[in-house]
């Protein structure tokens, strides 16, 4: 794709056009959306795009950022791993700083002495194997359908390579069985949804059918440029105007709507559907992935005994209702008090994807 045609994107007639389009179609009554992407959260604020939209748009952060959703137990998990004699945990940087239920970090205990090293990639954890074949790596697989298939991969080729010291302790979430989990909750007040553009390159289409057909609400799969934000908030509001609830892929440079089928296949092979747990939801059945029995010699939970048991929150953060759309992050009392980016109590102020940290940077 030509650099012309992405500049199509951020054209500021265009999408004053489609703007205008938008408060037509809204007419003052409400819309309440929520985007499932931490770079949908971040890409809102950057643009700017949050503070010209109609007042009448509510805007939710959803369970889209990685290790905003990494629950607390399995944060206590790499931290009890990390403390193992003969082993090195690889790990990508945004997990270093997320607190588990005590406030320890992956950091703290990195200063302490425990082997923790910062990888960019699977392979690199691979590397850090073959380069020391005397201690166990274990790469963190969080994340969701995006990562996933890098990690699938990273585990064929150890085994191709017969790189008998590495492990992955799998905490991989499965976008879907989230979206039903929080369309369940009578509580939850969603018009609509953004989906994530990143996922869907994986998934496809057809697995956000039921949020209309079970749930009756509209969903659109978008890119990450103004542009794409605005068309799909169109899309959404002429969905509520009209009374319809459908589904639809508004990303189509990127997003086929049958996904890609060789990485669901790598995930197919490798991994098996397993029950998960979500900070602020709790355990969703069938929304994680663990090893397939075929590469248990590499499945660090059994390598170790590992076990997720479930824990109590973070004393005073919001994280978990921040999630699921019911706080937003400013009104959480810990919010740039107890909890910044310098000193986070909670993983929504962690990550550059949270809507926490987000909030903080542009002061909502």
């Amino acid at each position: 794709m030509s650099l012309d045609i992405l500049d199509q994107f951020h054209d500021p007639v265009l999408c004053k056009s489609v703007l205008e389009r938008l408060r037509a179609t809204l007419d003052g009554k409400p819309l309440r959306f929520m985007e499932v992407c931490g770079t949908h959260t971040v890409a809102i604020f950057r643009s700017g795009l949050r503070s010209i939209l109609p007042k009448e748009i509510v805007h939710l952060s959803g369970p889209g950022c990685p290790v905003c959703v990494t629950h607390e137990a399995e944060i206590n998990a790499f931290l009890d791993l990390a403390e193992k004699p003969g082993v090195i945990v690889a790990t990508f940087g945004d997990l270093m700083r997320v607190p588990g239920s005590k406030g320890r970090t992956l950091k703290a205990a990195q200063a302490d002495g425990a082997r923790v090293a910062v990888v960019y990639s699977p392979p690199d954890a691979l590397k850090l194997a073959a380069e020391n074949p005397d201690a166990t790596v274990v790469f963190l697989g969080v994340g969701f359908e995006t990562t996933a298939p890098g990690v699938a991969a990273s585990v064929k080729m150890a085994k191709a390579q017969g790189l008998a010291n590495y492990r992955v302790l799998s905490f991989h979430k499965l976008v879907p069985p989230a979206l039903d989990a929080l369309l369940s909750d009578p509580d939850t007040d969603i018009d609509a949804f953004i989906m994530p553009g990143h996922v869907s390159a994986i998934i496809g289409l057809a697995p956000y059918r039921p949020v209309a057909e079970r749930y009756g609400k509209a969903a659109a799969i978008a890119g990450f440029e103004p542009l794409d934000i605005l068309q799909a908030l169109l899309f959404l509001a002429e969905c509520k105007k009209g009374g319809r609830a459908e589904v639809v892929n508004l990303y189509r440079r990127v997003v086929r709507d049958e996904g890609n089928a060789k990485a669901r296949a790598m995930l197919a092979e490798v991994f098996r559907p397993a029950d998960a747990l979500w900070r602020g939801i709790g355990e969703i059945p069938g929304s994680g992935l663990e090893l397939a029995d075929e590469y248990a010699a590499f499945d660090a939970k059994r390598s170790f005994g590992i076990e997720i048991k479930d824990c109590p929150p973070l004393p005073g953060c919001k994280c978990g209702e921040v999630l699921k759309g019911k706080m937003a992050p400013n009104l959480c009392p810990l919010f740039g008090k107890a909890c910044t980016p310098a000193k986070p109590v909670g993983p929504c102020m962690v990550s550059t994807e949270g809507s926490c940290a987000a909030y903080y940077k542009y002061q909502v």
